[in-house]
């Protein structure tokens, strides 16, 4: 089985845009200066363990120029690189909800103030989306393709609290089903190599197939530069998982997923500079690629135990 009119034997989230859209569509990363609550003292002021100083920001734009420019100037850099036609404004770093409702509106907005945005991302916590917060996401919805994705990392609540995470499943579930009720496509983050077993890391692929998630983010555990997580692994408390177990572990846990889930992401974490653990990481299309191969070896595909395990 292959997805969107390529040789992916999933449904690779960029090949789902392009059919959508006609067009390839970038996203274009914003740092709007947000915090995080796990950070600042409101739940604690360790953050989560793997987090680093950028809060998961993978690309460099200055917090200190105006959202507005900040779209402009990845627009134009994407389409003198690319010839980028569509883009969306994804905003990444830390909880992109994190603000009064009256301030994410201009927040928001300014993102969509370019002719070619078609579409919104809000990276986020589920335990920072209040009702009015969501129905003004709500909004920007009906009229451009817009995403709230969730950190949960894991369906586990002992996993959850090794890392700090700073909330449990069930806020995650909650914050699920008003999100859903609103009609806004969720996208959900998880994190292999968190002390957990194969079998704990399925239960998480299982229990996000009874959700039918629009979108998954797949992520494997890496220590940056800086972070506790870096301790961890200096103290010799943690090993990284290979590779090849983690190509192995992609592919079941894909074939888990409905087919119509969107894969956003399977490989490539940080940025190198701060890289410390796992090395293979830096190698993120060499990864992709023996992810693709791993499914023509077993010829099997995402989706392919959904349907006798619904």
């Amino acid at each position: 089985m292959f997805f969107n009119n390529t040789d992916k034997r999933y449904n690779q989230f960029s090949a789902y845009l392009k059919n959508k859209f006609g067009a390839k569509v970038y996203k274009i990363t914003l740092d709007a200066g947000f915090s995080c609550p796990n950070r600042d003292g409101t739940i604690s002021t360790g953050g989560c363990i793997f987090c680093d100083e950028g809060g998961s920001f993978s690309q460099a734009h200055s917090n200190l120029l105006p959202i507005e420019e900040q779209v402009k100037i990845g627009a134009k850099t994407l389409h003198d690189r690319f010839k980028a036609e569509k883009f969306m404004s994804y905003f990444q770093a830390y909880t992109n909800t994190y603000k009064p409702v009256d301030e994410l509106e201009k927040i928001y907005k300014s993102a969509l103030n370019h002719p070619d945005i078609v579409g919104l991302s809000i990276g986020t916590r589920p335990d920072c989306v209040e009702e009015d917060k969501l129905n003004l996401i709500s909004d920007i919805s009906k009229d451009y393709y817009t995403w709230v994705e969730y950190g949960l990392q894991s369906i586990h609540n002992k996993t959850l609290k090794k890392i700090n995470r700073g909330h449990d499943f069930e806020c995650f579930l909650k914050a699920y089903e008003k999100t859903k009720e609103k009609g806004i496509n969720v996208c959900v983050h998880v994190i292999f190599g968190l002390w957990e077993t194969k079998d704990d890391i399925l239960q998480t692929a299982q229990k996000l197939a009874e959700l039918k998630v629009d979108g998954v983010k797949i992520h494997m555990l890496c220590a940056l530069k800086d972070t506790k997580l870096a301790k961890i692994y200096e103290a010799n408390e943690i090993d990284f998982m290979s590779e090849e177990e983690y190509v192995n572990l992609v592919c079941d846990f894909l074939e888990i997923l409905p087919p119509e889930t969107t894969i956003h992401r399977l490989a490539g974490n940080g940025l190198k500079k701060n890289l410390i653990a796992p090395r293979w990481l830096g190698a993120k299309l060499d990864c992709l690629n023996k992810i693709d191969r791993e499914f023509i070896k077993r010829n099997s595909y995402q989706g392919v135990k959904y349907f006798t395990n619904p």
